[in-house]
């Protein structure tokens, strides 16, 4: 497997990484009240979260690729 096969991998998971960084540098205490409420959510509740984001992501995605 070449480098250009991974090149878009990499560079989503970067761009995750910056997100989440930049998140947690300029708002750690907001941060905080999200990951407390995340926790008060039921499991199958976050699960639908996720699925809903992974969808966005998905379709966004699909939507730049063309």
């Amino acid at each position: 497997m070449s480098f250009a096969v991974l090149a878009p991998v990499l560079m989503g998971l970067g761009l995750v990484l910056v997100i989440e960084g930049l998140a947690l540098a300029l708002a750690p205490r907001r941060m905080e009240d999200v990951l407390r409420f995340i926790a008060s959510l039921r499991h199958d509740q976050r699960r639908m979260i996720g699925l809903a984001a992974m969808t966005a992501g998905v379709v966004l995605i699909w939507l730049v690729r063309g």
